[in-house]
């Protein structure tokens, strides 16, 4: 049988150590959904460092609830359209499955602005490397936002021999509408801190995008707008640092 290329046999390999787990996730889930939304989108930025300056991204997004928790996972592909001088065609993916202590306990949990306590995990999963965070998170409910997570995890980066060490992830999304108009607020907030020797680093992606359906009376199919990513000591390397906006496009489906 001919041979695969070093490249294809590292991303069936990235792909299959993301599949198999998100499989036996989404089978224990199965029975007891509560909601699902799937989407696929697009990136283009032109002011990346470590690499070609100018790339795009692929991203597929998944997010589910479920009796006892909800999941959330994505695979982005790096330049899926073409390769470049110092940046190949690559993949990376997380999955990050969360378990309620509420709804586990059958009891609410809820005071104030927390609506919920869980167990929080996540997978990191690249080409050559990956890293296990688990910790907890609060569900907080405040005004206008559909959710806003706080998670805190111990960070393990296995594959670098690093100090284990910490990270605080904020998620949220909010909707709001200008006129006829429906706009979407959302995005991440990343600060890994004490993973030693690498450099304490931040990384945010908050996101700005129109439903564009909406003004077709077709709302919540596609939506387009811009991606503002913020990395500073990119990588855990000081001095490594990024500022600049994406063009993003997403087909919910």
């Amino acid at each position: 049988m001919p041979q695969l290329p070093p490249l294809t046999r590292r991303c069936t390999t990235v792909f299959a150590s993301l599949l198999i787990p998100l499989g036996l996730t989404a089978m224990q889930a199965q029975a007891d959904a509560r909601w699902s939304s799937t989407n696929l989108q697009y990136h283009y930025g032109t002011e990346y460092e470590l690499g070609d300056e100018e790339r795009s991204l692929i991203t597929l997004e998944h997010a589910s609830g479920w009796k006892y928790g909800d999941n959330f996972f994505f695979v982005d592909i790096t330049n899926p359209d073409r390769t470049g001088e110092l940046t190949q065609t690559g993949f990376y993916g997380e999955i990050s499955p969360r378990l309620s202590f509420g709804k586990m306990t059958g009891k609410d949990l809820s005071a104030g602005i927390i609506q919920d306590v869980l167990i929080t995990t996540t997978a990191e999963i690249g080409e050559g490397f990956h890293t296990y965070l688990y910790g907890l998170a609060v569900d907080l409910k405040l005004p206008k936002f559909n959710f806003f997570q706080i998670n805190w995890y111990a960070r393990n980066e296995v594959s670098f021999g690093t100090d284990t060490g910490q990270q605080i992830t904020l998620a949220w999304g909010m909707p709001f509408a200008i006129g006829k108009a429906k706009f979407s607020f959302e995005g991440f907030f990343d600060y890994a801190w004490d993973v030693g020797p690498s450099e304490d680093n931040i990384i945010t992606q908050p996101r700005l995008l129109l439903d564009v359906g909406s003004l077709m009376d077709s709302p919540g199919v596609f939506q387009a707008g811009i991606e503002y990513q913020i990395w500073r000591n990119k990588f855990g390397i000081d001095g490594v640092d990024e500022n600049f906006p994406e063009l993003m496009v997403k087909w919910i489906f």
